[in-house]
C-alpha cells in the first residue's frame, strides 16, 4: 500500500475510534438523526438514497429536515441557509449547492437546511420547522455528530479500491463496521459480494432508474418528443461513465460524451463548446444529470451558447434518478425499529 494512503486510512479510524469510546464527546439533537454517507470521494448514489428516505419517513408521518454542508457552494455564507422551508425554495444553487437544491426542489415538504456546523443547523430545523427526524446528507465521516442510524452505501467496486491518495476511498473498508447497515447499489449478486466481503450487521439492495427527461429550462417541464434519439451528453460528476452508460442503455445515440470536474459551475464559454459539438455531430439535443441541471439552469434556458453560434435553440433536458430500497417492506420495519429502539 502507499505509505501516505497507510497513514491517511490510520488515521481517519483513530478518529473513528475515538469517538466511539467517547460517546460522550459526540453533539446529540433533540431529534433523531439518520446519515446517510460512503467511503468514497463522490459518485455513490446518496444523494437520491436521502431523497428516497424522506418520501419514505412522511409516508410514516415524520416531518423530515435534511441537513447538508452544502459541498460546492459558489457563494458561501457564515450561519446556517435555509435552502427550502418545506413550502418553497429560498435560494437559488450558487448560496445552496448543487445537491441541496436537488433535494429541495424534488421534495415539496421537506426542509432542507445547509451549514458547515450541521449541529446548529439541526437546531434550526427543529425550533423554526418541527422536524421530527434529520437526515444527515454525506454523514459517515461527520462521527462528531451523534446518530441514531447510519446508512452506508458501498458499491461492489469499492471493495477494490485503495485509500487517497492512492485510490478514491476516504476510509479503509474496515470502516464499514461502523455502520449499522450498508446499502448496495446493483443486482443481488453485487449485495452478496459486498455482505460477504464487509460482514455488516444487515444489508439492502438499492435499485436505481433514470426517469424520462424534463427540460432544465422551464424547470422540470416534461421533454416533448420530437423523435430525436442523438445526443450530447453533458456531465460534471464524480463518475460519469455511469451516466453515459445509463443512456446508451435507454437507447440514446449519445454523439458526444462532454466532462467536466464534479461540481464544476458551467460558463458561457462552456456552453458555446457544447453547442459546436451538437453541430458537428448532428444531435439536437443534451442530456445530462438533475444534480447538473442545478448549476445549468440559467445559462441553459435563455439558448445563450446556441444563439451565439447563430443557431436556432439548443434544448437542455435532464433525466432525473429514482431510487427503492429492497426489499422495501423489510428496509421500512428495520428502519422503524432502529429509530424507536
Amino acid at each position: 500500500m502507499n505509505p501516505l494512503s497507510r497513514l491517511y486510512g490510520r488515521v481517519a479510524l483513530l478518529r473513528r475510534a475515538w469517538y466511539e469510546r467517547h460517546p460522550d464527546r459526540r453533539r446529540r439533537l433533540s431529534r433523531p438523526v439518520i446519515s446517510v454517507g460512503n467511503l468514497t470521494l463522490g459518485g455513490s448514489g446518496k444523494t437520491p438514497i436521502v431523497a428516497a428516505l424522506a418520501q419514505l419517513l412522511m409516508e410514516h408521518g415524520e416531518r423530515p429536515a435534511i441537513l447538508s454542508r452544502g459541498y460546492g457552494r459558489r457563494r458561501t455564507a457564515d450561519g446556517v441557509v435555509v435552502v427550502s422551508n418545506g413550502a418553497q425554495v429560498l435560494v437559488e444553487a450558487e448560496q445552496s449547492g448543487d445537491e441541496p437544491q436537488m433535494l429541495a426542489r424534488a421534495l415539496p415538504g421537506v426542509a432542507v437546511v445547509v451549514a458547515a456546523d450541521r449541529f446548529l443547523a439541526g437546531r434550526l430545523a427543529e425550533r423554526r420547522f418541527g422536524c421530527t427526524v434529520h437526515l444527515l446528507d454525506d454523514g459517515f465521516q461527520h462521527v462528531q455528530l451523534a446518530r441514531q442510524v447510519d446508512l452506508l452505501a458501498v458499491s461492489r467496486a469499492d471493495l477494490q479500491d485503495r485509500v487517497v491518495p492512492a485510490g478514491r476511498l476516504r476510509e479503509p473498508l474496515d470502516a464499514a463496521a461502523g455502520a449499522h447497515a450498508v446499502l448496495v447499489a446493483g443486482d443481488e449478486e453485487d449485495a452478496r459480494a459486498v455482505e460477504a466481503a464487509l460482514h455488516p450487521p444487515a444489508v439492502f439492495r438499492v435499485v436505481q432508474s433514470l426517469q424520462d427527461p424534463r427540460l432544465v429550462q422551464p424547470f422540470g417541464d416534461p421533454l416533448q418528443a420530437n423523435g430525436t434519439r442523438r445526443v450530447v451528453a453533458l456531465a460534471a460528476i464524480a463518475r460519469p461513465e455511469r451516466f453515459f452508460a445509463a443512456l446508451r442503455a435507454r437507447g440514446w445515440d449519445v454523439a458526444r460524451e462532454m466532462t467536466f470536474r464534479d461540481h464544476h459551475w458551467f460558463t458561457a464559454k462552456d456552453l458555446r463548446r457544447v453547442s459546436a459539438a451538437a453541430e458537428e455531430t448532428g444531435a439536437s439535443l443534451v442530456l445530462t444529470t438533475e444534480k447538473d441541471a442545478m448549476r445549468l439552469g440559467p445559462l441553459a434556458g435563455r439558448g445563450l451558447a446556441s444563439r451565439q453560434a447563430g443557431r436556432k435553440d439548443l434544448p437542455y433536458a435532464y433525466l432525473p434518478m429514482s431510487v427503492t430500497i429492497e426489499p422495501a417492506d423489510g428496509f421500512a420495519a428495520w428502519l422503524q425499529e432502529r429509530l424507536i429502539a
